[in-house]
């Protein structure tokens, strides 16, 4: 099985990437937040994978952080969701910590939010999950602006920064009328980069 990649990234869309390796092209499902966290195109990228058999397909399922990966697999042991319910639950909520606080808290009114995630799935989810999440605290909600600064905090959080420090960092940043998530990006990274 197919456990890490790491190659060229040849495209990306919002729930793929083509990632070359040993000259090879791999077709990854990836979830948004994972996008938003991508390199640009031709850039070298390296995937935690998760790899789906069934009798008639091969699927790869790419993830940037391990607990995104992790997350992922526990999502798949839960009676009712597949693989790509499982991605759709990531892309639900800007950051993997907010979905596992979700659960941990057993807010289904959060979680019902994600499209195709229903009460039933909710529920399950909950009682399937909460015991599985190492650790007691449940952090704050994060207020974001935009989905564009989502992202933007995402994709700087996965790069190490503090989210403490990147909210403040996107806080001196006045919004525009039409936010560009590579604009944001660069401003926030050259502010953060000082």
């Amino acid at each position: 099985m197919i456990a890490h990649l790491r190659g060229k990234l040849l495209a990306k869309h919002p729930n793929q990437a083509i990632v070359e390796a040993g000259g090879v092209g791999y077709d990854v499902n990836i979830s948004v937040p994972t996008f938003s966290s991508l390199p640009e195109t031709g850039s070298e990228v390296a995937l935690f994978i998760h790899t789906h058999v069934r009798e008639d397909n091969l699927s790869l399922y790419g993830f940037l952080q391990t607990a995104d990966k992790t997350l992922f697999e526990r999502l798949i042991g839960v009676s009712g969701i597949g693989p790509k319910l499982a991605n759709t639950i990531l892309s639900g909520m800007p950051e993997t910590s907010q979905i596992v606080n979700a659960i941990r808290s057993s807010d289904l009114t959060r979680l019902t939010r994600i499209p195709g995630v229903g009460k039933k799935t909710a529920e399950r989810m909950v009682l399937e999950l909460r015991d599985k999440f190492p650790g007691s605290g449940v952090e704050a909600p994060r207020v974001a602006t935009t989905p564009v600064r989502e992202d933007v905090t995402s994709a700087l959080m996965n790069l190490g920064y503090r989210q403490t420090e990147v909210e403040k960092t996107l806080a001196g940043i006045a919004p525009s009328g039409r936010e560009s998530f590579d604009l944001l990006f660069r401003e926030a990274m050259a502010l953060l980069s000082k």
